[in-house]
């Protein structure tokens, strides 16, 4: 699947996306079955996507690949933080 990013109204990006010829049809199908079309849809279901993700999913994955802090939080700190996303 090839992407491209390139920038557009302030706070939306524009990104082209390839699919399989099969999850054209299909979620084009979806799309008409919904009263929308299929850029509608799909932006619809990233959307639905982005909001669906867990803040303490997001600190896991940000913390296991952006380790970005000047100074390390203690134990004590790292463990209350936790706490407080439920983890």
């Amino acid at each position: 699947m090839d992407t491209k990013t390139t920038s557009s109204k302030k706070g939306i990006r524009r990104k082209n996306i390839d699919i399989p010829e099969d999850a054209y049809r299909l979620l084009s199908a979806k799309a008409t079955e919904q009263g929308t079309n299929l850029k509608r849809y799909i932006e619809k279901l990233l959307i639905e996507e982005a909001e669906d993700i867990e803040d303490a999913e997001l600190y896991a994955h940000l913390l296991s690949t952006k380790p970005n802090g000047f100074e390390m939080a203690s134990e004590e700190e790292t463990k209350q933080f936790e706490r407080s996303l439920g983890l």
